[in-house]
C-alpha cells in the first residue's frame, strides 16, 4: 500500500538516532527522505498522513549535507587536463570513487593546457546530477591559461594567454566552448580583464582570483564587476604587505559590496597552508572559507610518477611536485581528509568544518536552496560522518 496517496508512491526513508547538520547547529532529529529529496516531517504527517517505509538506525553519527569539490583536478589515475578517448568514462570514475570521501558534487577543474584539449574535453563532459552511481557534476573550473607568469606554479608557461583580441572573443578561441563551464579562474591584472569578469558573471559563471600578482585595488575592482571566489588564498598569488595585502586584502576589505560575499579556497591538507596561516584566515572572514582538495591524478595512488596537464608530476610522501622541481602541483589530499585538517587546525567547531566543505561551495554556485543544506527540499545529497564523532569531536 502506497505510504502517500496524494504525492507519491515513492517509499519512506527515516533516518532515525542521529544529529542533523542544520541551521547552522548540529541537532537531534530524525530525516526523512523521498524520491531524493527532504521531507517537512509536519507536512507528512498532517497534510499526507504519511509514514516511512524504512528506518535507517544511524548509531548516534552525524548526518552532514553532502560536500562539494570546486576544485578537484582528477584522482585514481585520471587527469581532467588530459584528452583521452574516454573523457566520460574517467569524470566518471573519480566521481564514483569520491563518493567514498563524501562529496556528492564537484568541478572537474582543467589546468593550463593548449586549445585543443580544451575543446575536446569541454564537449565531453556536461553537467548532471549525483546519485549512487557517483558524485554530481555541476560544471568544468578552467583554472587558466589567463593567468600571471610571474605566479603560474606548476601551469605551463609556452600555454599562458592574455587577453589581446578584447577579452570575451580569447575565451572563446581558447576553450571553444563556455556550455557547461561554471567558474574560471583568471589574473585580474591582465589588461581587459574588466570586461572579461563583467561578461562571465553576466551568464552565471563564478570567476575565481588567482595565479596573479594582482594588488588590492585590482582585485576589489575585479570583485565590483562580479568575481567571487579567491583560488587556494595565499598560495599562487602576492604575500601579504602590511602596505598593500593584494587580493588577501579581500577577506577584510571595505569596498566589496554589502550585499556580496567573496569566498576563497584552502587547500587544508597540511602542506598548501600553515595551520596559522589557516587560523587567520578563518578568524578574518569564517564565512567565505570554503575547503577544496585540489587532487590530482595521484590521488588514492601510490608515490610515483604521475600526470597533471602537459606536466609531469612526482609524488614525494604527501607532497606533489612537477618533476625535479619543489613546485607544489596540487595535492592528494581527499575531501574528508581536508575537513579533518581543517577542524583540527583551525579549532574550529564541527559545524563550521562540514559547512566550509558544503554550506559555503553552494552558496558560492548560487545553489544552496537544494544543496549544501538539509532543508526542507533540498536535495538529499548527505554524508554520514563516523570520522567527525571519532577523530574531531
Amino acid at each position: 500500500m502506497p505510504t502517500n496517496k496524494s504525492v507519491s508512491k515513492a517509499p519512506i526513508t527515516q533516518f532515525v538516532n542521529c544529529r542533523i547538520l542544520r541551521d547552522h547547529k548540529l541537532q537531534r532529529e530524525d530525516l526523512w527522505v523521498r524520491e531524493g529529496r527532504i521531507l517537512d516531517p509536519e507536512k507528512l504527517f498532517f497534510d499526507e498522513e504519511g509514514y516511512a517505509d524504512q528506518r535507517v538506525d544511524c548509531e548516534g553519527l552525524i548526518i552532514a549535507p553532502g560536500f562539494i569539490d570546486v576544485q578537484i583536478n582528477g584522482g585514481y589515475g585520471i587527469d581532467f587536463s588530459q584528452a583521452t578517448s574516454n573523457v566520460r568514462g574517467g569524470v566518471a570514475l573519480v566521481a564514483k570513487k569520491i563518493l567514498e570521501h563524501g562529496v556528492t558534487s564537484f568541478l572537474p577543474t582543467l589546468v593550463t593546457s593548449p586549445p585543443n584539449i580544451y575543446h575536446k574535453v569541454l564537449t565531453e563532459v556536461k553537467v548532471q546530477s549525483g546519485g549512487v552511481e557517483g558524485a554530481g557534476v555541476l560544471g568544468c573550473h578552467l583554472e587558466g591559461p589567463f593567468i600571471s607568469l610571474e605566479k603560474k606554479g606548476a601551469h605551463p608557461e609556452q600555454y599562458l594567454r592574455s587577453f589581446q583580441s578584447g577579452g570575451m572573443l580569447d575565451l572563446i578561441e581558447t576553450y571553444g566552448t563556455l556550455d557547461n563551464v561554471a567558474m574560471v579562474t583568471l589574473a585580474p591584472e591582465l589588461p581587459n580583464s574588466e570586461m572579461v569578469v563583467r561578461e562571465l558573471a553576466q551568464r552565471g559563471i563564478t570567476v575565481s582570483l588567482g595565479h596573479s600578482v594582482a594588488n588590492l585595488s585590482q582585485a576589489e575592482e575585479a570583485v565590483q564587476n562580479g568575481a567571487s571566489f579567491i583560488t587556494h588564498l595565499f598560495n599562487a598569488m602576492l604575500p601579504f604587505h602590511h602596505r598593500d595585502p593584494g587580493i588577501v586584502g579581500l577577506l577584510t576589505s571595505d569596498q566589496v559590496p554589502q550585499d556580496r560575499t567573496v569566498f576563497y579556497g584552502m587547500i587544508a591538507d597540511g602542506i598548501h597552508t600553515n595551520s596559522a596561516a589557516l587560523r587567520i584566515a578563518h578568524r578574518a572572514h569564517p564565512t567565505g572559507l570554503v575547503l577544496v582538495t585540489d587532487a590530482i591524478t595521484a590521488m588514492g595512488l601510490p608515490p610515483g610518477h604521475h600526470t597533471l596537464g602537459q606536466q609531469v608530476i612526482e609524488i614525494q610522501g604527501l607532497h606533489a611536485y612537477v618533476a625535479g622541481t619543489k613546485t607544489l602541483s596540487g595535492s592528494i589530499a581527499t575531501m574528508d581528509m581536508c575537513v579533518r585538517h581543517f577542524k583540527q587546525a583551525s579549532g574550529c567547531s564541527v559545524e563550521q568544518a562540514l559547512e566550509a566543505a558544503s554550506l559555503h561551495p553552494a552558496q558560492l554556485l548560487g545553489i544552496s536552496r537544494c544543496k549544501g543544506t538539509l532543508d526542507y527540499g533540498a536535495d538529499a545529497a548527505i554524508v554520514k560522518a563516523p570520522w567527525i564523532r571519532g577523530r574531531c569531536r
